[in-house]
């Protein structure tokens, strides 16, 4: 399995993930502003991934800060990490869970407190690859033996600290025995689906097609996809999901063609605190992540470019959530919260 992000002695070390397939390279980040501009420009990515590089940029923001401006220089951290990318809630859970931490600590020794930051951030990490991998034992339930999965962008072990939410549950079908195949759309603008989730599968041995995402409805049509799984990036209180731009599209041709459509989070990944996806604010990229690929234009300079990197899909559409708890079915507002209230956790974000 690919190592997205990892501690270490020299700082926190994650591939570039903007790089892939062509390159495998490591980037090594020496302190927290290091660790945010990775995720802002999306050397890192995908909502659990940056909720762990968030906690461990914060871990090691503090084992440089000045001791007698700790708490001024923690919030300064925190901020900085905080302003990176609007959308993926897990990003400020993993910045809550820190702030918490460090409150927890106060009157503590300097150091206890910079080694108990460091043991969370990695205690993080860890159980989001136990979180990963018992989503895939709950979801591999759902997918039908003989058929094709439709998959969209890449929620794999590229954009978690390991396994995946959305490919956990293939990788754990396929542990199974059943046989399948993966479509996985391209996913413009940034191609996570052409380059990192093909990637991702092909080291994997799992028999996978790449098609542009307006091929999705023909496939879908067919009869030959049994499911859609994809990943998300925010789950609001009734169900809504924010997930990359395309799924919507996506969502809405499953049901019109009778395919179960699955959304795999962890349930860091739920905002109880918002009543639907309108409230989910959608960060906008750059313009150039459109009218080029690898730095070659394709458009004339002279024309507007809009570029939202993630759309919402109304709960309508969502056949059910897989989290590590269980799967929820509809309504959304009761079974979601009833698996937060199991976690014993109460997904509270700091909202942008």
């Amino acid at each position: 399995m690919v190592e997205t992000i990892e501690w270490t002695s020299e700082g926190v070390v994650m591939i570039d993930q903007r790089l892939l397939p062509r390159q495998v390279r490591y980037v090594t980040c020496r302190d927290h502003r290091e660790v945010a501009e990775a995720i802002r420009s999306m050397v890192i990515r995908g909502a659990p991934a940056i909720g762990v590089a968030a906690a461990m940029g914060i871990a090691l923001g503090m084992l440089r800060a000045d001791p007698d401006r700790l708490d001024a220089e923690f919030a300064e951290i925190c901020d900085t990490l905080a302003a990176t990318r609007p959308t993926a809630v897990n990003l400020f859970w993993a910045i809550e869970r820190m702030k918490r931490l460090y409150e927890s600590l106060r009157g503590r020794p300097v150091e206890e407190i910079r080694a108990r930051l460091v043991e969370e951030a990695q205690l993080i990490k860890q159980e989001d690859i136990a979180i990963n991998r018992a989503i895939g034992e709950h979801g591999a339930r759902l997918v039908p033996d003989g058929k094709t999965v439709l998959t969209h962008c890449n929620a794999g072990a590229l954009a978690t600290a390991g396994f995946g939410t959305a490919l956990g549950v293939i990788r754990a079908a396929v542990a199974q025995g059943k046989k399948i195949d993966v479509f996985a759309d391209e996913t413009r603008p940034f191609l996570q689906g052409a380059r990192l989730t093909a990637w991702e599968l092909a080291r994997d041995g799992i028999p996978t097609t790449v098609i542009t995402d307006n091929m999705a409805g023909h496939f879908l049509r067919s009869g030959r996809i049994g499911c859609v799984i994809v990943g998300a990036d925010r789950i609001a209180a009734n169900g809504d999901v924010a997930n990359k731009i395309g799924t919507y599209t996506l969502a809405v041709l499953a049901k019109e063609n009778n395919v179960p459509f699955y959304v795999a989070a962890p349930l860091s990944t739920l905002d109880l605190t918002i009543a639907s996806g309108d409230e989910i604010p959608i960060e906008q990229r750059p313009g150039s992540e459109v009218t080029q690929i690898a730095g070659v234009p394709l458009t004339p300079e002279e024309v507007e470019v809009a570029n939202p990197a993630f759309d919402i899909t109304p709960h309508r559409y969502v056949t059910a959530i897989i989290t590590e708890r269980g799967i929820a079915w509809p309504p959304y507002t009761e079974s979601l919260r009833a698996l937060a209230r199991a976690a014993g956790e109460g997904f509270t974000p700091r909202r942008n």
